[in-house]
């Protein structure tokens, strides 16, 4: 009798032990679900907040273009010796800042072909700021009309004074120069370069050599250039990451995506290529 109600503890007592080994399993299956849905949210946050920090940089570059085009309404129906000067300017502020947008919104559907998230507003969006591009396209080819047609006024009467129109053209040839100057000086500001690899392809390029990185003659080729006005987020394709060069800690973030592989989200450009227009980043 005694035997049998010493089999009958240890038999409840193995199906204790059963009962609490199967609910630490089903507690641990829940915990790697939640980890795991909470990291896809905050990847889809990630990227909803990368595609709105792109689209607010679109809107404010509008912005900047529309307060320009008024400057130059105001200047070319005004008067002054540095009139057509100060358009000059303007228009070549909008045409870069033009050029600029477009980018962004190329980025922008790039961003959202690349995102796990796939939201219908988003592309509405990207359509919309498509169309006023184009519409503002259309509005600076108006205003060059009508900067010509103010310009053959002005030809017809330098055309009695010859001196003055050499002068002028001469002007204009050395302010030509100095614009294509300071536009040359503007893009090297905002290049910058950079590079992924394992240990063995970055020795190979003797990027990373003895430990030590951009030492030597290194292979510039190897780096893919980037505007760092434009490009603030590099996929990295790997679940192992480790930046060699040095870049301020605040101005970047390295998270994973939803594949748990890393990407690089630059968060201050300015800050983080200040120490180095070179970015070298390990990965496995």
């Amino acid at each position: 009798m005694y035997m049998k109600k010493l089999m009958l503890f240890g038999l409840c007592m193995a199906a204790m032990v059963a009962c609490k080994q199967e609910k630490a399993k089903n507690d641990s299956a829940l915990v790697q679900q939640r980890d795991s849905l909470t990291q896809i949210i905050a990847q889809k946050d990630n990227e909803i907040n990368d595609m709105m920090s792109t689209m607010n940089e679109i809107e404010e570059g509008f912005r900047e273009i529309a307060e320009a085009e008024n400057r130059v309404s105001i200047a070319k129906d005004g008067e002054g010796a540095n009139k057509q000067q100060r358009i000059r300017e303007n228009m070549q502020f909008i045409q870069q800042t033009m050029a600029q947008n477009r980018q962004l919104i190329n980025k922008l559907r790039q961003q959202l072909r690349e995102s796990s998230f796939k939201g219908e507003q988003f592309k509405k969006a990207i359509e919309n700021l498509t169309m006023q591009l184009e519409e503002k396209n259309q509005q600076i080819q108006q205003l060059r009309a009508e900067l010509d047609a103010k310009d053959i006024h002005i030809s017809e009467l330098d055309e009695s004074i010859a001196n003055l129109n050499t002068d002028v053209s001469n002007l204009t040839t050395e302010s030509s120069k100095k614009t294509e100057t300071i536009n040359a000086q503007d893009k090297e500001l905002n290049t910058a370069w950079f590079v992924f690899g394992t240990k063995s392809e970055l020795k190979e390029q003797n990027i990373y050599a003895g430990g030590k990185v951009l030492q030597g003659n290194f292979n510039r080729d190897y780096f893919t250039k980037i505007d760092i006005r434009i490009d603030k987020e590099i996929k990295l394709y790997s679940r192992s990451a480790e930046m060699l060069t040095a870049h301020p800690s605040n101005s970047y973030t390295l998270q994973r995506d939803a594949n748990k592989q890393y990407v690089l989200r630059i968060t201050n450009p300015q800050l983080f290529w200040s120490t180095s227009k070179y970015l070298v980043i390990l990965v496995k």
